[in-house]
């Protein structure tokens, strides 16, 4: 374990208050974390959320009583670095086991320069979240900074609605993609036999959504969020483009106004041959957006790895994984011609639609897990098919996908 690890950290929350625990990973460097609050109710996964580009800007508190048992390795991130402004849990586990680890969950957050908070109390931090609704706070271990102090700095610091963190996190050059699932890659993931061309536009991309896209045969290019239209239509007249994926990210989509205004170009109301094109979570809000429907900030968010959502096209439930802090305003979308396909049973919230009579859907949830249940990864074969047919999913072809994935 690192040094420091009896220091005192304090996460305070706009509201005043004020949680006092253990600094743990980046202790004694006197960090002062300004970030929104967010809770996640996964009971495991916390190296993937870590790495997890869509928590650029927040600071991340765990439900799940006790982190870190199994340790970290090389292999389970979702990005080149841990993308959360800080980590709240309960417990921090004083050793951890498991074959696959090559450390310790303290030291990964030392060396990754993030500071974390352990022995508070999780429950009652959840419950002022879920009251209130997510807050801005600040995480430190600078016991020089009174908490009055503290508090005019949080209360001083912007709000996530109307903040682009995407050039933060996405990539800026394009870039080819081959890793696929490996050993994770369960016997009903079958190759395609005719590899489709697919850009991939980051916003923030998770790893594993792209090593779904290849271990279905299809050759990625990762391209960056600020590629123009016509970029991308040249890649399609070349063959290097049957589709577009728009990946997850963080902040307010609304924000993403450059993003925004190209697939308004690719695919809008008065695009003449849209390309076929698939989005998730933070993908979801940009395409309704391009579009012309609306989003909106959810009160607490949907973070987890068992948020139960009803394919309202099959009449199937899937169990799914979840992290997104807007929604996208269901009537405004329907009011552009977009037609639900999946709803979140918790809220009734939006979860996935398509465009009955052009090749565009998108889901808000993660099919491609990590962490999480493997429920919805036939999304990725009904983007395939639609690439193919060019024509947006429908109720066959989900039941059809979902069978042939095992679901």
């Amino acid at each position: 374990m690192p040094e420091r690890m009896n220091a005192t950290a304090r996460l305070i929350l706009e509201d005043g208050s004020v949680f006092s625990g253990t600094a743990f990973g980046a202790a004694g460097r006197g960090i002062v974390s300004l970030a929104e609050v967010v809770f996640n109710t996964a009971m495991c996964g916390y190296q993937e959320s870590l790495t997890d580009p869509s928590y650029s800007g927040q600071i991340l508190v765990a439900t799940f009583p006790m982190m870190g048992n199994y340790g970290v390795n090389e292999d389970d991130v979702e990005s080149s670095r841990v993308q959360v402004a800080g980590f709240v849990v309960r417990e921090l586990a004083r050793r951890h086991s498991n074959y696959r680890a090559t450390a310790d969950l303290s030291t990964y957050l030392a060396q990754a320069g993030v500071l974390g908070i352990s022995g508070v109390d999780t429950r009652a931090i959840t419950r002022r979240l879920r009251t209130a609704g997510v807050m801005r706070g600040v995480l430190t271990d600078d016991a020089g900074v009174s908490d009055a102090a503290l508090l005019e700095r949080v209360l001083a610091s912007p709000r996530m609605a109307g903040r682009n963190l995407v050039s933060g996190v996405g990539r800026a050059e394009n870039g080819p993609w081959d890793e696929s699932l490996g050993d994770w890659a369960g016997s009903t993931v079958r190759p395609d036999e005719q590899p489709l061309h697919v850009a991939a536009l980051d916003c923030g991309a998770k790893r594993n959504i792209l090593r779904h896209l290849t271990e279905r045969g299809c050759v990625v290019t990762v391209v960056p969020h600020t590629i123009a239209a016509d970029q991308v239509r040249s890649m399609r007249r070349k063959g290097n483009a049957d589709g577009l994926f728009i990946s997850n990210g963080p902040g307010d989509p609304a924000a993403v106004e450059r993003t925004i205004a190209m697939l308004r170009e690719l695919i809008g109301p008065d695009a003449s041959d849209p390309i076929p094109t698939f989005g998730i979570c933070l993908g979801h809000q940009l395409v309704c957006l391009a579009l012309g429907a609306k989003t909106f900030k959810l009160k607490f968010g949907h973070r987890g790895a068992n948020q139960p959502v009803l394919n309202t096209l099959t009449g199937e439930v899937e169990i799914t994984s979840q992290n997104h802090g807007f929604a996208v305003d269901p009537q405004s979308l329907e009011a552009v011609g977009g037609e639900p396909t999946h709803v979140n049973l918790n809220d009734g919230t939006l979860a996935g639609f398509r465009m009955p009579t052009r090749p565009i859907f998108a889901v808000q949830h993660h099919p491609e897990a990590s962490p999480g249940p493997h429920d919805s990864a036939y999304l990725f074969d009904a983007f395939i098919t639609m690439m193919r047919s060019g024509r947006s999913p429908t109720r066959e072809t989900m039941r059809r996908t979902r069978v042939d994935a095992g679901a």
